[in-house]
């Protein structure tokens, strides 16, 4: 149910098989309530950063970097330079220079020129921040913190310092030197480094920055199957297996039907699945194929339901997720997907109970 769930699977899949026994179903409609059906998709989990423009990097390592530096100088520990509000106001400077030469005649010329004096002022900063790196780290004792408040301080300067030269060069190659950078090489954050370029294709969400979250509901609505994506962004069709098999093998089910969208379609995902009996509801790719399966009840039928998991998923991430989602670093956006995934299925269930609760309460009028 998830790469970075730890002792948590084991949990929701207890709650999830005890619940089992809490919600009332109905004989007929058991086989089909509980993990019969589930229908897949992908999603991407923005990550909360800046428009990863090469020149907004640079702007935040600096207003980062000169931050730490202050804060430290607050605490005691001095060495010589300018006031780090200074630094903060040329890259400002800068940064709104960027952003107006795209107006100007030559802003090509310009933004090169931009460019070099923003690298001359991301230079001087990384020194001081090394500089006061060293401080801190051999003169921790001379402040009223602790050495783990320290290394707070200090882990804080060594990743900007070590990330900048990177983001640097990304923008010299892209601004200077007019070089395509691929989506796996570049550098999107500063401050998370295991977010991708995902490739949407949607109106008004062409790419999207975060990672891939892949997630399967019954046709109830509940969610009973979620992974986040930390190093790479597979592609749709190498996700049916291990859904299938974490499903199977975390709620001691069978599944009975798989439907998902034409993104998840191959002859071997087919062929996989009807061997092993399951109803393989995968949208064609071919049109005419598409045409074809429609004409069988149970496959439109399917594929009719598979339209609200979009909602089920739009539901998730805004409502259970949050927008943006607030948690910083990988494990932490992982673990609140999972609160999350646990989060919605409690509020799903309570609402089924609601709604039975209610049923009872009319019968009872009627009767009486």
């Amino acid at each position: 149910m998830g790469v970075a769930i730890g002792p948590g699977l084991t949990a929701l899949t207890r709650i999830l098989r005890s619940l089992r026994s809490t919600v009332q179903v109905p004989a007929k409609e058991r086989t089909t309530a509980f993990v019969a059906e589930m229908f897949l998709d992908t999603t991407c989990v923005k990550a909360n950063i800046h428009f990863p423009v090469d020149w907004v990097l640079l702007r935040d390592g600096v207003e980062s970097l000169m931050q730490s530096v202050e804060l430290i100088r607050t605490h005691g520990l001095r060495s010589r330079m300018c006031e780090p509000q200074v630094f903060i106001t040329r890259i400002n400077r800068l940064s709104m220079q960027m952003t107006h030469t795209r107006r100007k005649k030559d802003g090509r010329k310009e933004r090169k020129r931009v460019l070099r004096e923003m690298k001359a002022v991301v230079t001087v900063v990384r020194a001081h921040a090394q500089r006061y790196h060293t401080l801190l780290d051999e003169n921790w004792q001379a402040t009223d913190w602790t050495r783990p408040q320290a290394e707070q301080v200090l882990n804080r300067l060594q990743s900007i310092i070590e990330a900048l030269p990177a983001a640097v060069k990304q923008a010299h190659d892209r601004i200077i030197g007019e070089r395509q950078v691929a989506n796996d090489e570049k550098l999107l954050s500063l401050f998370e480094p295991d977010i991708h370029v995902i490739v949407r294709g949607k109106a008004g969400a062409e790419v999207e920055f975060g990672n891939l979250l892949v997630l399967g509901e019954q046709s109830d609505g509940l969610i009973i199957d979620w992974e986040l994506f930390k190093e790479e962004v597979p592609a749709d069709v190498r996700l049916v297996r291990p859904s299938v098999e974490r499903v199977e093998s975390g709620l001691q089910l069978t599944l009975k039907s798989l439907v998902a969208d034409r993104g998840f379609d191959n002859k071997t995902n087919v062929k996989w699945l009807e061997e092993r009996g399951t109803f393989a509801g995968l949208c064609p790719r071919d049109p005419r194929a598409l045409r074809e399966a429609m004409k069988d009840e149970r496959f439109a039928q399917a594929q009719r339901r598979r339209a609200q998991t979009e909602g089920r998923i739009a539901i998730f991430k805004n409502e259970f997720l949050g927008r943006p989602m607030r948690a910083e670093g990988f494990a932490n956006r992982a673990l609140q997907v999972s609160w999350g995934v646990l989060t919605h299925d409690l509020w799903v269930i309570a609402e089924k109970l609601r709604e039975q609760r209610k049923i009872r309460e009319q019968k009872l009028r009627q009767a009486a």
